[in-house]
């Protein structure tokens, strides 16, 4: 699993000219998922996305997680963060995880931060074409890969 984390003020995601998911202050997480990824891997990315320091505290330090922030989050599938770009010029998504296992952990991760910080996740839709609008607050943008826990 992989996801791009971006510390926003805003964001939503928009499918067929309609507001599917909004938060104010949080994270909007792009995740994507590889079919060898398990739920020990969702567990993992889930327990240090929660627990990230990244909001500022009242000495504008980073010191507070989502939770401490009172932040929202908005979970978007993307598996082009799967993309070999090695050979050629048209991105290879070989490793993406098919369409039934990808939607599977996708709805179980979100369901996972839901129970770890106790608050509604808001998400895009699985499967369709997305406009996201979001405001980067920093900007503060974080990688993580459950294959390569750096």
């Amino acid at each position: 699993m992989r996801t791009i984390i971006q510390r926003v003020s805003k964001a939503e995601v928009i499918v067929n000219q309609k507001v599917i998911g909004k938060i104010k202050q949080g994270f909007t997480l792009l995740l994507g998922i590889e079919e060898a990824d398990t739920l020990e891997d969702l567990n993992w990315l889930v327990e240090k996305v929660c627990k990230l320091r990244i909001f500022s505290d009242e000495n504008d330090k980073m010191n507070l997680n989502i939770k401490e922030a009172k932040g929202n989050i908005l979970v978007i599938s993307q598996f082009t963060l799967l993309a070999k770009t090695k050979k050629g010029n048209r991105p290879s998504y070989i490793k993406a995880a098919k369409p039934d296992h990808a939607q599977n952990l996708y709805e179980k991760f979100i369901d996972a931060l839901f129970h770890q910080l106790d608050q509604p996740i808001q998400s895009g839709q699985f499967g369709a074409h997305m406009q996201i609008t979001q405001t980067n607050d920093g900007p503060v943008t974080l990688f993580l890969d459950t294959k390569n826990k750096e």
